[in-house]
């Protein structure tokens, strides 16, 4: 325990999951805001939270918080970010990060003026599964990893006016779901070079599939899969020259793998035994860090946030998706 003390900004769905973890891990849940006050009682009644704010202002300025947990809809993230930022407190904003690459540059620039900690909720990327899997390609055991291959799938609702599907809102299954797959390949094989994406758009110009192909820095490749509208397993692959890490589903959850080699020996199972969902494995980085006297996170530096922002741009203009509000 750090002592940090952490408030929610915009109690949503995901920020209920957020919060449950903090509770699992014992970490100090100490106000939470939103636009509704209603919305702000009601969740820090469930949570056992002490402060209830009626705006956003309001929990950025309480002298008890420490950090805030921005998790509003991504078309808002740097609005809310900055917001935060000016008012002297850490942030963990949920992913995506921003819109846009440019908007996660604002981010990072007033982060780093302030001397404060801008991380991205990529939670996956703390999960103790991930973990081992990365110590397994850094030793070699894989031999020469030359691809990664992963989906994000599901059915999720349809209405032209659902978030999801909300341009205005930053709607589109790449951008919710397809940052997964992308910034996992992007993790085990270093950035993005060549990138080829088609997918189909909704009938509000929003993406619901999109397949992408790209070469890696690292030099394999990457297949990635994402829908909104049909689910799919779920599962990921990393193929080395050596052996192949399976990843059954649901992948960037805490799950199982195993390892295997070319000629089929299996070389180690791996079995998750995480409490709750497993997001608090990253507030419990971001505490560390701060506790620490850094600024940025090891695992996901935000220059990285910044260049996969670039990568989904680049993906978001072959699929032919343009928000109203990019500036």
């Amino acid at each position: 325990m750090t002592g940090l003390r952490w408030g929610i900004l915009a109690p949503g769905g995901i920020a209920h999951a957020f919060a449950k973890d903090l509770r699992t891990a014992d970490l100090d849940l100490v106000a939470v805001g939103s636009r509704r006050p209603d919305a702000a009682e009601a969740f820090a009644a469930e949570f056992q939270i002490p402060r209830a704010h009626g705006s956003y202002e309001d929990l950025v300025a309480d002298p008890e918080v420490d950090i805030v947990y921005v998790a509003s809809p991504h078309s808002h993230h740097r609005d809310h970010a900055l917001l935060a930022l000016e008012a002297g407190k850490h942030v963990l904003i949920e992913k995506p990060v921003t819109l846009d690459a440019g908007e996660a540059a604002e981010i990072q620039d007033l982060a780093r003026s302030k001397g404060l900690l801008a991380m991205e909720a990529m939670w996956t990327r703390y999960l103790p599964h991930m973990i081992r899997i990365r110590e397994l390609v850094a030793d070699g055991a894989l031999g020469d990893v030359r691809a990664v291959i992963a989906d994000h799938t599901q059915s999720l609702p349809t209405d032209p006016a659902h978030r999801l599907n909300a341009l205005e809102l930053g709607g589109g299954a790449l951008l919710d779901l397809g940052i997964y797959p992308v910034s996992f390949a992007w993790d085990i094989l270093g950035p993005m070079e060549e990138i080829r994406a088609v997918g189909r758009l909704a009938e509000t110009g929003a993406d619901t599939e999109a397949v992408i192909s790209s070469t890696h820095t690292a030099g394999g490749v990457s297949s990635l899969i994402t829908s909104s509208r049909a689910a799919g397993p779920n599962i990921a692959h990393i193929v080395g020259t050596r052996a192949r890490i399976d990843i059954d589903a649901v992948w960037y959850t805490p799950t199982s793998f195993r390892v295997t080699a070319t000629d089929g020996t299996l070389l180690e199972e791996y079995v998750s035994d995480v409490p709750g969902r497993g997001m608090q494995f990253q507030a419990l980085a971001a505490e560390e860090i701060i506790a620490a006297g850094r600024t940025d996170s090891d695992l996901l530096a935000f220059g990285e946030s910044v260049a996969i922002m670039h990568a989904l741009d680049s993906i978001r203009a072959q699929l032919g998706v343009a928000y109203p509000q990019e500036r």
